[in-house]
Formats: structure tokens, sequence, C-alpha cells
């Protein structure tokens, strides 16, 4: 298992973070967890509203350099600018189980969560194991503050489960950050001294962290490997020069990683006795610093560890069956088992993935992993293996290239069984005709119909991709209008715009125009009468009727009938009441026109043009 911290000091990602990681080394080809805490990731407004849309840079550049490498992202957390991934071997993700986040904030009292710890937990192979990252309060004086915080994030961070319900309560504790801890009683001269002449051992007792190790109850146990490097805070950025601003901050191991094995119950308990002595060892092979990283205030420290445990789990708890190679579609069948008490959901997927894949949703398609006789077979406890699933035609990618099946279970968000990589040799020549064929009906397709994803698709889980249908009235009667789909054909609008949101009033008053005006026009409405006439023949202004010298809509017309909400209108209108129309054409009529009214796009074309003008707008 390889730890690695760093703070981050708010910078972008440098091109390349192999060296940090260990991967250009012969020593560390048979790592199979990578852990990783950052600190001070930014996290201000802007920042933060486009990491919520997109996974943050940070995340994404360890994905893309780790994923060649078949580690896989089992679980992250982040908490403002601290952030916690794990990694592990595409081949160990069925045997990672239980997998659970918490984070807690420790700024400003608890309200802010600057400061604070993020941690992932999950049974390994059978064991407990906690990650857990932390950034505390810094100032050399706040030694004490740094101790009730560890205290709070100890107490604070509970997980759900039979067993390890704390963090101390786990099998195996890592716990790493920026916990900046500083150098006591000596000066800077000294400090620098003992650096520039490799004397680091003089400066270990003065560390308060080493000094907090033997007084402080709460870390009885934890466990570090010689700091053999040098103090990685706080350097001038870009440089390996140690501060040299006007407040010649002293140099200082901030940066740490330390664990703790959970010691040998004493006697049964309600949750049985679960001897750690013997069955589980940690030996630290490597803790160092990396100081070709300048981009940050502090260094990046990284350790690897060999954990030996005896295993508790053997198999997956589900176990896939498939061909070497799929040459057909029809060889695309995926055959199954599952293990005794495994806690099925009928929201399960089995999902395809290109060899190197970053995370379980980066699937290339996916299948419903039911089916009626699994059902009927699960339901009776009578069988737990002959179930099958089978990806069509459309869903599976074409050309050649090796794969992975993966059956995820929505109960523990985990993938729970793997298959060894295979092959797809699929013509290409088909790719067209296939995905024309699979767009023309997937509206159709059941639960048990695979949807063809994006390749980097990071949906937060597979769901049907129904195509919406327009419900929207005919709309051959207006041939005179240009309209926008309806929200219901552009699915939920993103528009800023709040009229959106509006919704407009059932009871489309009447819209009444005056006979005189009507009069006026009638050479100009004749000719746009004919134009918007609708195929029965028939014109709106055929529907006019007087009624005590003024002319109204009669509400049995299409005109009077159309409610914007059906048609999709955008642009707000203005309706008026009739008495509000009536009051505005008394204070108008001695001025010889009428005042001009915001109307359907059908209104008649009279509407706010005087006599003396003649002509409509």
């Amino acid at each position: 298992i390889t730890v690695i911290t760093w703070n981050v000091g708010t910078a972008m990602p440098p091109n390349d973070v192999t060296s940090l990681l260990h991967l250009n080394t012969g020593e560390t080809n048979d790592v199979d967890m990578i852990a990783i805490g950052l600190q001070e990731v930014n996290s201000k407004i802007n920042k933060r509203l486009k990491d919520a849309l997109f996974t943050d840079q940070w995340s994404e550049l360890f994905m893309d350099v780790l994923s060649p490498f078949h580690f896989i992202l089992v679980s992250t957390v982040r908490m403002q600018g601290v952030i916690l991934l794990v990694f592990a071997k595409y081949y160990h993700l069925p045997f990672l189980q239980d997998i659970q986040t918490d984070c807690t904030r420790t700024g400003l009292g608890g309200y802010w969560g600057n400061k604070g710890g993020v941690s992932v937990r999950l049974s390994i192979f059978g064991h407990m194991v906690c990650f857990l990252n932390c950034h505390l309060p810094a100032h050399l004086e706040k030694a004490e503050q740094r101790k009730e915080d560890f205290a709070t994030i100890l107490h604070m961070q509970q997980f759900e489960g039979p067993v390890a319900n704390g963090i101390l309560d786990h099998d195996l504790v890592f716990w790493f950050g920026d916990l900046n801890f500083r150098i006591e009683s000596l000066d800077i001269c000294f400090v620098k001294y003992a650096i520039d002449s490799n004397v680091l051992s003089q400066l270990w007792e003065k560390d308060q962290l080493n000094i907090a190790k033997s007084t402080w109850p709460v870390l009885r146990g934890f466990q570090e490997g010689p700091l053999n490097f040098p103090p990685t805070f706080k350097f001038d950025v870009g440089t390996n020069k140690y501060d040299s601003s006007a407040k010649k901050r002293k140099p200082a191991w901030t940066d740490r990683i330390l664990w703790k094995i959970k010691p040998p119950s004493k006697g049964l308990g309600t949750g049985g006795h679960r001897p750690s002595q013997g069955v589980l060892s940690v030996s630290q092979l490597c803790y160092c610093s990396h100081m070709e990283y300048t981009v940050s205030d502090h260094k990046p420290v990284a350790a690897i560890f060999a954990v030996q445990f005896a295993s508790k789990v053997d198999k997956p708890l589900v176990e896939i069956y498939v061909a070497d190679e799929w040459s057909r579609p029809e060889q695309a069948v995926v055959r199954y088992k599952m293990a005794v008490g495994f806690h099925r959901s009928s929201w399960d997927w089995i999902g395809l993935y290109r060899v190197g894949f970053r995370h379980p949703k980066d699937y290339v398609s996916y299948v419903w992993a039911r089916s009626d006789d699994g059902e009927r077979c699960l339901e009776k406890q009578l069988c737990v293996s002959g179930l099958q699933v089978m990806f069509s035609e459309e869903a599976l990618p074409k050309g050649n290239g090796e794969y992975i099946l993966g059956y995820y279970s929505n109960t523990s968000n985990s993938i729970a069984g793997v298959t060894e990589p295979f092959q797809i040799s699929l013509p290409r020549s088909e790719e067209g005709s296939s995905s024309s064929d699979s767009s023309g009906s997937s509206s159709e397709e059941d639960d048990s119909t695979l949807v063809l994803l994006a390749p980097k698709s990071r949906s937060p889980s597979p769901g049907k991709m129904k195509r919406h249908r327009s419900r929207s009235p005919s709309l051959a009667k207006f041939q005179g209008l240009i309209l926008r789909p309806s929200s219901r054909d552009r699915g939920t609008s993103r528009s800023p715009s709040p009229q959106s949101r509006r919704s407009l009033p059932r009871n489309i008053p009447i819209i009444h125009l005056p006979q005189d005006e009507l009069g006026h026009h009638a050479g100009k409405s004749k000719e746009l009468g004919q134009a918007a006439k609708n195929p029965e023949g028939s014109s709106f202004y055929q529907t006019v009727q007087e009624q005590g010298g003024l002319r109204c809509v009669s509400a049995d017309s299409s005109l009077a009938r159309a409610d914007p909400r059906n048609l999709g209108l955008l642009p707000a209108l203005r309706l008026e009441m009739i008495d509000q129309a009536l009051g505005q054409q008394q204070e108008s009529s001695d001025q010889g026109y009428y005042p001009c009214r915001k109307m359907s796009p059908a209104s008649p074309p009279g509407c706010g043009t005087s006599p003396k003008e003649g002509h409509s707008p």
C-alpha cells in the first residue's frame, strides 16, 4: 500500500507525477493500493462550482496517470480543499467491500472545512482498514489545538455496520496529511544548519509530534518511520529554498504519515473475538519526500507499506463467466453466479469496461443484472447459479480491443465481481447501421436492454435513456408562427431566464377590439387573413362577432382556446382583464388612437398603430 500526502497550496497540478507515485521504479511493481491525501486544493467559489460539475483537475490527473497501470478509483471524498483518493488494482475490487466515507470540519469552531479530516474506510479481504487525511491548525503555539481537533475528528466520525464503527475500531488505520506539527525551542539558524549538515536526528527530539506520541493518550499506538528526509515546509514556491520572506518561517516536518494496528481484544465481547496480533502485520518499506516538485510551499511525502494478513475472503461475491473472445454479437452472453448471502438489488448491473478504465462508472456499456428466471430462483433460494444476461448488438464496441466485465452492486456501491481481460473483435463496417437501428428503437427498450454510453461517462447510475415525446397540439393551424420547442421536448430547462419557470394563468381572457379599429384596417386584415387561414379554410377573423359596438373573439375559436403553455411560446404575454381594457379605451378615445398592448403573435394587425400612420407594425 502506497500512501501520499501533499499540501498543494492552491496550485495547479504539475505535468508529471509518476515519480511521486513511484511508478517508474521496479521495487513498487507489486503495489496493490494507493491512497492520496491532498490539502489546500483550490476551493474558491468559482473553482468549487466548476468542480461540482466536473471532476477536479487533481483527481483527473491521478486517474489519468494510474489507469494505464490498472489502478481503479475505489472511493473519493472531498471537504473544501481537503481531498482523499483511494485506488486499487482492478482484480482486487471484488475483495474491497463495505466502502464508506466521512468528513469532519474543525475550522471556525467546526463550521468551516478548511481544516478537519476526511476518511475512507473499507474491508480489504475481510480486514477493516481506514484511511484518514487531516489538515490541522497551523503555527507553533497551536499544538494543544491540534490535539483537540484530532480528538474531535476521532470522536465525530462514525460508520455504519456491525463492526468498526469508529476510526480506531478498524484493524488498521493510516493517519496522514498536513498535521502542522513544528520544531520547538531551536532557533531557525540551528535548524537550517542541521539540515545543511544532514544531522536531522538533532531535530527529532524537538519535533512536536514526536513529543506528543509519548505524552498524548489519543496518539497511543500510532507508529511512524524515521524522518530521514529534510523538513517539508516552508519553501519559496518554484524553488528548493526555505522561506526567504520577511516572516522567515522555521522549517518543519508538517507533512506526516503514521499508522496504527488495532490491539488484540482481551476477551470475548458482544461482537466476538477479533484478534489482530499474529494475523495482521505492517512494515514500512519507504518513507521519503520529493524535492523535485516545486509548485507548492510544501513538499509531498510518500510511504510504502507491506501489509501481511491471513485472508478471510478467498472468493468474490459474484463470479462471472465469459468466452475468451467475442467475434460475433451472439457470443456476447454473460453467465454469473452469486455467493450465498449476497445482498442482491434489482438495480445491480454488469458493466463492460475497456482495459485501463478509471473508475466503476467509466463503462463502455452495461446491462441490468436481472431476469425473470433469476428472480424466481432467488426468491425460492433454490439456486445461486445459472443466471445469464446478453448484451445487445447495438451496445457492443466495434473494432478490436481488450475488455473486462464487472458486476456492480448497488447495495455496496462497489464492484462485486470482475473477469479477466478478454477480446472483442467486431467489424467496424456495421457501426453506422447499428447506431441508426439503436436510435430508432431505444425508446421501446425494457429494463434488461443495454444502453450505449460514452466511454468516459461519469453518470452516477445507469438509467433508462428514453426519448421525450412531444405532447404539443398540432401547429398546422398557426402557419405564420415560428415556435421554439416546448419544455417537454427540450427536457429540463437550463436557461437563466425566470420566464421559463413561471406558469401562465389558465383563464386566458377574451381579447376585445373596437369596431372602428377593425374597419379602418379592413383591407389589411383581409390580406393577412388569407395568409393565416387554417387547413379547414376558415380564418380566425371569421370568428369575430359583434357585441354592443365592440367586436370580440369568440371563446370557441382556435385563437381563444390557444393556451401558450401548450404551444411552448417563450415571450411573456401581458394579458389585461376586460375592465382594464375598457378603462384604457375610455381614456384614449379622445386622442384618436388606442394604446399598444402586448398580445399573442396571432393578434390582428392593427394594435398599436395610429389611424394617421396608416400602416401595420
